[in-house]
């Protein structure tokens, strides 16, 4: 890594281009020119190399910025508010037993395939494992939150596990390469889907009956006010702020009263916070508070998601992402893993494949990719790739947390 000072080392500039980099990046998804090109490459993808290449360059380095750091800390715990404030269980219930089944058995699938991966690959190649302080478990227990629920849970779980940028770029690139690969499996299958419900003798009329009720009840979002605007903002850095305070009060009970729980990430600050703002997200959603959804709070918290993106980006160092092979057979063993379970589940329920592959990216791609995946069988179907996502936005955290301490004994 290059050790000189960087060109831009003022966070308001820093802070201008990455967000001047999002804009051309989602404002270039709209050009015919680029559509061939966004077939293959995902915008999230860019987000976070474009600010890595930037990095890589010695523009502008994660080092000498507090911007990764503040967006962690206020925008992440914001973000996971937002979205878990947003679950409607009511209708999760509604969607029926076997698409939960598949679903659950997906995230099961990736909570098993990693440690299996990990292990294999330490078989093989006992190096993989990493140096004190760049521990590729750390990395890899990252990947598990993005496969149980999506990127903002990554990041959650990058802030309590704290692998090192040259790890995290590495696992990152595992994470993207394997599934967005499944995703364009699962958009080839789409137009088969019809066969492939025959050869499993599984009854697809309850998507009809979804479609029809989702068109009926699929409410319009409304424009906030300035005043609702305040509101929503205030919850979401209201609980961030309960979360910290919470939080700045548990951490130096348990170093002092249960060191043991260190091992757990128990006295990490940052794994009280994104468990509170979560938890406190969930409880929320059985109130009337779940309504600040109409207003805009999964848009909201999607934007403060791709400014933390940009930020962790910063500290990906492109050249040094592929010194690791090993970790590509992991992730094959791993997304694999996560096929098996999600396909025999939906063969044990006879369940229609517009659950399988919805259920699957409501765990690996999260709320884009399940969306896409559901609007590929029919447009009024997109909601519930939003609704199984937000139900793993809800359980990717804990899920990720879990799998990253079966990894951490793997690795010893």
């Amino acid at each position: 890594m290059n050790q000189s000072s960087p060109f831009f080392t003022n966070d308001a500039v820093v802070l201008g281009i990455l967000m001047v980099t999002l804009a051309l990046i989602f404002y270039s998804t709209t050009l015919s020119l680029f559509e061939k090109f966004y077939k293959i490459v995902p915008s999230i993808l860019l987000c976070f190399f474009i600010p890595g290449l930037l990095s890589s360059f010695n523009i502008i380095s994660a080092s000498e910025s507090q911007l990764d750091e503040t967006a962690s800390r206020f925008l992440l715990p914001t973000c996971l508010v937002f979205f878990t404030l947003s679950v409607d269980f009511k209708a999760i219930k509604r969607l029926g037993g076997k698409a939960l089944f598949v679903f659950f058995a997906g995230a099961l699938g990736v909570m098993v395939g990693g440690p299996l991966g990990f292990w294999i690959g330490k078989m093989i190649d006992p190096s993989f494992l990493g140096k004190e302080g760049e521990e590729v478990w750390r990395g890899l227990a990252t990947i598990a939150g993005s496969w149980t629920g999506g990127n903002a849970n990554q990041l959650a779980l990058k802030e309590i596990f704290q692998p090192s940028p040259a790890v995290f770029a590495q696992t990152s690139v595992i994470d993207v390469l394997f599934a967005e690969l499944w995703l364009g499996l699962l958009l080839y299958f789409v137009g088969k889907a019809a066969i492939i419900d025959k050869k499993m003798k599984a009854d697809d009329s309850v998507i009809h009956e979804i479609r029809a009720r989702v068109e009926l009840e699929n409410a319009k979002q409304k424009n906030p006010t300035f005043q609702e605007l305040f509101i929503l903002l205030a919850v979401g850095f209201g609980i961030t702020g309960i979360a910290h305070l919470i939080a700045d009060k548990i951490t130096p009970f348990v170093e002092i009263n249960y060191p043991a729980l260190k091992a757990y990430s128990l006295a990490s600050k940052s794994f009280w916070i994104v468990t509170i703002a979560s938890l406190s997200g969930l409880l929320l959603s059985n109130t009337r508070a779940r309504n600040l959804e109409k207003l805009g709070s999964t848009k909201i918290g999607t934007v403060f998601l791709y400014m933390l993106i940009a930020t962790i980006g910063m500290q990906l160092h492109i050249f040094e992402a592929f010194q690791n092979p090993m970790l590509f057979v992991v992730g094959l063993i791993w997304i694999f893993t996560h096929a098996i379970f999600t396909i025999i589940a939906a063969y044990l329920v006879k369940a229609p494949f517009f659950f399988t592959a919805v259920g699957s990216q409501a765990n690996v791609g999260g709320v884009a990719s399940a969306s896409v995946v559901a609007a590929a069988f029919h447009p009024s179907l997109a909601p519930i790739g939003v609704l199984l996502a937000i139900l793993g936005n809800a359980i990717g955290t804990y899920c990720g947390y879990l799998t990253g301490l079966a990894l951490q004994w793997l690795s010893h």
